[in-house]
């Protein structure tokens, strides 16, 4: 496949760009810094003896960017994407956001707003070239309110809708969404917090994600395990909620 990544320079985004480029997926890589790009291309490269792929800068927080970038992107790729992956996100601590304003709305517009606009800047190339997936990290931290993740959950719920609602709308036009839900993943973004049950490597995400995304699965928790948990904490009494701190 000719798979585009948006994120793939850390964490769940590095590890599936190399478990892609291993299998032999021509890639294009997208993020916000051009060093940190070139050094992932020049990873890719010395893991698979190909020539490195190509990177083009995309920020999430310059959303007047992202048609530029999405161009980009398909032209590196002689002019088709079969996949177009987003695993950046912001993330800060329930404290920390309550703490500062500012950090708040950052977060809001990089995991909600901005991500939206730039996937539908994707629906419209895809929609162009008759179809493509479009395949979003969103997380469990949206499927039900939680005291530890209220902010950066509300984020992540109104993202999934999102992505869920847009497959119901433009699958049968061929144009598939893949919205793709870790639990928590042990990652730089990570580093520090206290690790919750089913805690997972980026490796293990990103295989089950990759899975996904080649099936154009609509929705797929990783580990498959928060699935169950999930389910589970939707349907516990808000008096529960209210004394755990899970």
């Amino acid at each position: 496949m000719n798979i585009a990544l948006l994120g793939a320079t850390r964490g769940i985004g590095r590890a599936l760009a190399r478990l892609a480029a291993a299998r032999g997926d021509r890639l294009v890589l997208l993020g916000r810094d051009r060093g940190t790009l070139e050094r992932s291309a020049a990873d890719l490269a010395a893991r698979t003896g190909r020539p490195e792929p190509p990177v083009v800068e995309c920020d999430l927080d310059r959303p007047e960017d992202f048609g530029a970038a999405v161009d980009a992107a398909f032209d590196a790729l002689g002019g088709r994407i079969d996949a177009f992956v987003v695993t950046a996100a912001r993330f800060a601590t329930q404290e920390a956001l309550e703490d500062d304003l500012e950090e708040t709305a950052v977060l809001l517009r990089v995991d909600f707003t901005h991500t939206i606009v730039l996937c539908e800047h994707v629906r419209r190339r895809f929609e162009a070239q008759g179809g493509g997936t479009i395949a979003v990290f969103s997380s469990v931290a949206g499927d039900a309110p939680r005291k530890p993740v209220a902010i950066y959950g509300a984020a992540k719920a109104g993202l999934s809708h999102y992505v869920l609602s847009m497959d119901l709308r433009h699958r049968d036009r061929g144009i598939r969404y893949v919205c793709i839900k870790p639990g928590f993943v042990r990652t730089q973004m990570t580093a520090g917090l206290p690790e919750p049950p089913f805690a997972a490597d980026p490796d293990v995400v990103a295989a089950r994600a990759l899975r996904a995304i080649d099936k154009a699965a609509p929705e797929a928790y990783v580990p498959a395990i928060w699935r169950l948990v999930m389910l589970v904490i939707r349907h516990l009494p808000r008096a529960v909620m209210r004394r755990v701190g899970f």
